[in-house]
């Protein structure tokens, strides 16, 4: 393999599938498929993306949990293409949104989503060639014209003899997360942001081929980049887990033999409120790694009990900075004291990150003080797809002690850095809010409530959830002759299930604060407190 391939996310597969080709690399719906097995089919793949034309720039992946999902994203990267993640279980008109702004050249699909490929190729202007590679016969309904490789098509393909390796600034995968204005922002995260992200945790974590990780994220989510790609990299064994499963966790990690845990907080919290984490329960775990929202002090308390000779991270970084690039280790000892609010710290940076704690004219805050989180260093991303102007106001410029300018990535996220030189995460400085790990701009839910017949005027809130738990929607709308049924159905038209608001609250007019803004502190208020009843659906 040439010497510069180590820079790319599919490197540290294609070196397993080389150095334990027999190995398990993937254990999935009861078959296990080797490395040498699923590096062949990743080939094979790749030949006929490649096939359908030209070798394409970007290929979208529609699928869950299922071999496209994870052979299909390996082939995408051996044909040298950008992976662009779909999520079947978006409504048409989001996917479609994403598939024509990302530009798609191809879309591959697992035979369980068929259905939806052929709904949105017939949406699309311009519908891109699709491939599926598991599918015997093509779906119904397809557009006239619709160019569909299936599973014959794509055996009679001559495997690659080897994977591309394009430039490492070229981008690897983009991934459309929640956007301000409606529509979800596209982040492009390149070869080079993503190696760094894997060589910093292998390094770390000293993964083995002996290691069992789960995959609890949708590849929607970009922690669902960690799970595959380091697993791989240390030729270990991935084991998905599938929606159900997630709910109840902890009987399919002592079942399997899992030594690899990475989820957002709230499935640990789900544990820890049915009163499932019994001391010691989790022998088999080596690692225990939370990210993707604030992990509460007492969830890691309890998970650290169950897993009793795991060591515990807390993991934070937003997608602009692939995935993670702060890290706090657990100490029972000493970090119930060091977490504010209840909430564990976020930790020191990766090597080579840089963080700092910035005012709003871009000065550095003092130890101690309250202000916005920016990131600078190999993982932050160069800018959001498309959109210069958002890119422009996503970043500080300063000038470092060499005199060279530094673009710092602003986070939104109000932190402050402690003595010991970690830092605590306080809130959000805008709107933006985390549910089940998933980063959703209210304002975008707003807007989309706001096209809905009869709503004048919305807002949308995060609260906490039945018995104070984790993070949900509440929306407060007014408005002439709204049907609030028709209104949820609407939003379900066009939003993933994430997005949807839990509660409908139905007001004549909604306050203002002195400013003459809407008091969304007000209204929070009410609805926690119960004075604003839920509207009945």
């Amino acid at each position: 393999m040439p010497d510069h391939a180590s820079h790319f996310l599919h490197s540290g597969f294609h070196s397993s599938a080389r150095a334990h080709p027999g190995r398990p690399a993937l254990l999935l719906d009861g078959r296990s498929w080797t490395y040498a097995e699923l590096d062949a089919v990743a080939r094979r793949w790749a030949a006929a993306l490649i096939d359908l034309g030209k070798r394409p720039k970007r290929v979208g992946l529609l699928g869950h949990r299922s071999l496209v999902t994870y052979a299909g994203f390996l082939a995408a990267l051996y044909a040298g293409a950008t992976a662009v993640p779909l999520n079947k279980k978006y409504p048409v008109a989001r996917n479609k949104d994403i598939a024509e702004r990302a530009g798609l050249d191809v879309i591959m699909a697992d035979d369980g989503s068929a259905g939806q490929l052929a709904a949105l190729l017939r949406e699309m202007a311009e519908a891109p060639p699709a491939l599926l590679p598991d599918t015997d016969e093509a779906p119904s309904g397809l557009p006239a014209g619709a160019q569909v490789v299936t599973r014959a098509g794509a055996e009679d393909c001559t495997p690659l003899s080897e994977p591309v390796f394009p430039d490492p600034d070229d981008i690897a995968y983009l991934l459309f997360t929640s956007g301000s204005t409606g529509r979800p922002k596209g982040v492009p995260i390149s070869h080079a942001n993503v190696a760094w992200f894997v060589r910093v945790n292998a390094e770390r974590y000293g993964f083995t081929e002996d290691d069992r990780f789960t995959h609890t994220a949708d590849q929607t989510f970009d922690l669902s980049i960690f799970d595959p790609f380091l697993a791989w990299a240390g030729g270990a064994c991935l084991l998905p887990m599938d929606s159900h499963q997630l709910l109840s966790p902890l009987g399919f990690i002592r079942d399997h033999g899992i030594t690899v845990w990475l989820s957002v907080p709230s499935v640990a919290a789900l544990q820890a409120r049915r009163g499932l984490l019994e001391p010691g329960s989790l022998p088999s775990l080596r690692w225990s790694l939370f990210c993707g929202e604030a992990l509460p002090a007492p969830v890691a308390r309890a998970w650290q009990e169950a897993a009793s000779t795991s060591v515990l991270e807390n993991l934070y970084g937003p997608t602009e900075a692939t995935v993670a690039c702060l890290v706090h280790r657990w100490d029972p000892h000493t970090s119930p004291d060091r977490s504010v609010n209840g909430i564990v710290p976020i930790g020191a940076p990766y090597p080579g990150m840089e963080a700092a704690v910035l005012a709003a004219d871009g000065t550095p805050a003092a130890d101690g003080e309250t202000g916005e989180l920016c990131l600078y260093g190999p993982q932050v991303f160069a800018g959001y797809w498309n959109a210069p102007e958002l890119t422009e106001g996503a970043f500080h410029t300063t000038t470092g002690d060499d005199g060279e300018p530094r673009r710092w990535y602003r986070t939104g996220d109000l932190a402050r850095r402690t003595a010991g030189g970690e830092y605590v995460y306080i809130g959000r400085l805008d709107a933006q809010v985390k549910v089940l790990g998933h980063r959703i701009e209210t304002g975008e839910v707003e807007a989309h409530l706001l096209q809905q017949p009869g709503v004048a005027q919305a807002v949308v809130l995060a609260v906490p959830g039945e018995g104070g738990g984790d993070a949900v929607l509440a929306a407060v709308v007014s408005g002439d002759g709204i049907d609030m049924d028709a209104v949820d159905e609407g939003l379900g038209e066009s939003l993933p299930p994430y997005m949807i608001p839990l509660t409908y609250h139905l007001l004549d007019t909604l306050p203002l604060n002195t400013n003459g803004k809407v008091d969304r502190k007000s209204l929070r208020e009410q609805v926690i407190s119960g004075e604003l009843e839920p509207f009945p659906l």
